[in-house]
């Protein structure tokens, strides 16, 4: 596992060129996506309405084709599978996007825990977990849960 781990820092950190949107864009995206598929695994139970909502963040935040969307589901799976924990993903969104995206991030990660109709103490801990490493405030985490549940 922690050659899956190098790997994925050789293939999509280290190797990005700064000067190369492209490659950054991509992290980004993918770091994103694994985030989304992390919360839908939190309570070791994935429902179809959780993965239709990942795949509708990742069109609202990012505007994809279907295509593409599929094909980034599948990266963060298998990037997620090879995740020692969240930092990897959260230290990139955290160098790549601003505070009010941050929050859309936030919110998106709710739309995934209600997406089923029940939260579960461990989706609400995944979240508040990565609303804290990414420095969403406090008072911005409740507001993008509770328009995640007003939405749902």
């Amino acid at each position: 596992m922690l050659a899956d781990i190098k790997k994925f820092f050789d293939r999509f950190i280290q190797t990005a060129s700064a000067n190369n949107p492209t490659d950054n864009t991509h992290r980004l995206r993918l770091a994103t996506a694994a985030l989304l598929i992390e919360v839908t695994r939190a309570d070791h139970v994935i429902h179809k309405e959780e993965l239709a909502a990942v795949k509708q963040a990742l069109q609202q935040l990012f505007a994809l084709p279907e295509s593409e969307i599929e094909t980034l589901v599948l990266l963060a799976n298998k990037e997620s599978d090879n995740s020692a924990d969240h930092y990897e993903f959260t230290s990139l969104i955290n160098l790549g996007f601003d505070a009010s995206t941050k929050v859309k991030i936030i919110e998106m990660l709710w739309r995934v825990v209600f997406a089923d109709a029940k939260m579960d103490k461990y989706e609400e801990a995944t979240v508040r977990k990565i609303a804290d490493l990414i420095y969403v405030p406090h008072h911005e985490f409740i507001a993008a849960k509770q328009r995640a549940r007003a939405a749902s």
